[in-house]
């Protein structure tokens, strides 16, 4: 029995027990209240609620190649001599990462390219334990994005936001499933956006967050607090398997969604170039072009045939913006042509001889011949050529054929030929066209010497 007797200034409590429960009391946190002043407490719960079901686990297995290193010199010309062959051997492979399920309809999910390479099969975990095989649909290794499908009934997607309404200091919310531990949810900020130039893929335009992204996070979604789409997680900044150090990027969603529109109607991005190359403006450049700026893009050299020089564009000119947004390096407008669709038009403000002027641009694939598949020659397959042609004020026009792109593996890879080299010469011939090279490698098709400018440098290879 607990006898207590009142007092003003205390209670007396008689029993051992009573004693007990009121230490053991006082011990205990304060529970939070529900309310503060009549307001309830903030919680992201009810949103999570909606979002989570549409973030899904992804686990595939795939197969990958590596070639077999030989105790013999790696030099490059000792095995294109020797004929050193290279072996390869096939790899199992598995990886872990995450997708958001945008099209429940359809069953369209959104994930990383590079959560899904070289995969030949991939099952897909809901949050509720449903375990599903998905298929490709698509993939775009430049930008990293890829296209899932699967076929359930009772799916959830997300809502998409406007990535291109956020702001520096937004709140958001990284879901996914990092280190394969479970679906996982951490917050943060938009720390900075249209972050370029980081060399994780070709075209970058990356949303930077402090919101905790791990391995495993790649594919995941990045959300708003409505709940709604603003961006695919993609990857964080680190070394070797230090985790978050809370510098993280997502691709925005108004180009992941364009991407993978493109992926569902075509399976592929039909990308259109501008066909102008050239380099950053620094401040000692602007003062020689008499500009009052210290950044944009310098014109250098024109493909024939190309977009750019349809337009009018000029060696010389200075693009310092493209459809409004500024265009303060290489980088910049290498990756707004990379986001352009075939057809679509880009309008250049720039410079020219002092003056501002706006130029239309219709984005439009390049015709450029193709040497190699045994046409021309074997050693050359896997190479694309285009003529180009350069304007300087000592020599006038300068015409000369260059290697726009290597396929990886290829005869010419395995040739050494690289993204850039020009063709100076075929077996001591000089070589200025595309007329020029066809005709002497046809004369010299058993065995050619190709003197090639890389760079500052020349370079000799050899095709037999």
């Amino acid at each position: 029995m607990i006898s207590i007797r009142a007092r003003s200034d205390l209670v007396v409590m008689k029993s051992p027990l009573a004693i007990l429960l009121l230490l053991v009391s006082s011990a205990l946190p304060a529970a939070l209240p529900n309310a503060v002043d009549g307001q309830p407490l903030p919680s992201l719960a009810p949103m999570l609620e909606r979002a989570t079901p549409a973030v899904v686990n992804i686990a595939t297995r795939g197969k990958s190649r590596r070639i077999v290193e030989f105790p013999l010199p790696r030099d490059p010309l000792f095995r294109r001599f020797f004929e050193v062959p290279n072996i390869e051997r096939i790899q199992e492979t598995a990886s872990l990462g995450s997708g958001v399920i945008v099209d429940a309809d359809n069953g369209l999910i959104l994930t990383n390219f590079h959560v899904i390479k070289d995969a030949y099969e991939i099952k897909v975990t809901l949050t509720d334990g449903r375990e599903l095989q998905a298929e490709i649909i698509g993939r775009d290794p430049d930008t990293d994005v890829a296209v899932l499908q699967v076929s359930e009934e009772g799916l959830v997607e997300v809502p998409m936001a406007d990535s291109s309404t956020l702001r520096v200091g937004d709140f958001v919310v990284a879901i996914g499933n990092p280190f394969g531990l479970g679906q996982t949810v951490t917050s943060g900020i938009v720390s900075a956006l249209g972050r370029s130039g980081l060399g994780i893929e070709s075209i970058e335009d990356f949303i930077q967050t402090d919101a905790s992204i791990n391995l495993g996070n790649s594919g995941g979604a990045l959300v708003n607090l409505r709940g709604e789409l603003v961006g695919i997680n993609t990857a964080i900044y680190g070394a070797g398997n230090q985790g978050s150090i809370g510098i993280g990027f997502a691709i925005p969603i108004n180009m992941a969604h364009d991407i993978m529109t493109q992926l569902v109607d075509y399976g592929e991005v039909k990308r259109g170039r501008l066909g102008a190359q050239g380099q950053d403006l620094t401040p000692q450049l602007a003062q020689a072009f008499g500009l009052s700026r210290n950044s944009g893009f310098i014109v250098t050299q024109i493909e024939a045939g190309s977009p750019a020089y349809k337009a009018g564009l000029r060696v010389g000119d200075v693009i310092v913006a493209a459809n409004g947004k500024p265009i303060r390096s290489t980088r910049d407008m290498h990756n707004l042509v990379g986001l352009q669709r075939l057809g679509q038009t880009i309008t250049l403000l720039m410079y020219r001889k002092g003056f501002e002027i706006e130029l239309p641009v219709l984005i439009q694939p390049i015709e450029i011949k193709k040497m190699g598949g045994g046409v021309i020659h074997p050693k050359l397959a896997g190479a694309t050529f285009g003529e180009m042609h350069e304007q300087h004020l000592q020599r006038g026009r300068v015409d000369y054929v260059e290697v726009l792109k290597v396929e990886p593996g290829s005869n010419a890879d395995n040739a050494g030929f690289k993204v850039g080299d020009v063709i100076f010469s075929i077996n001591k011939q000089l070589t200025r066209t595309f007329d020029e090279i066809f005709a002497l490698v046809d004369i010299n098709g058993k065995g050619m010497i190709m003197n090639v400018q890389r760079g500052r440098r020349e370079l000799y290879i050899l095709l037999k």
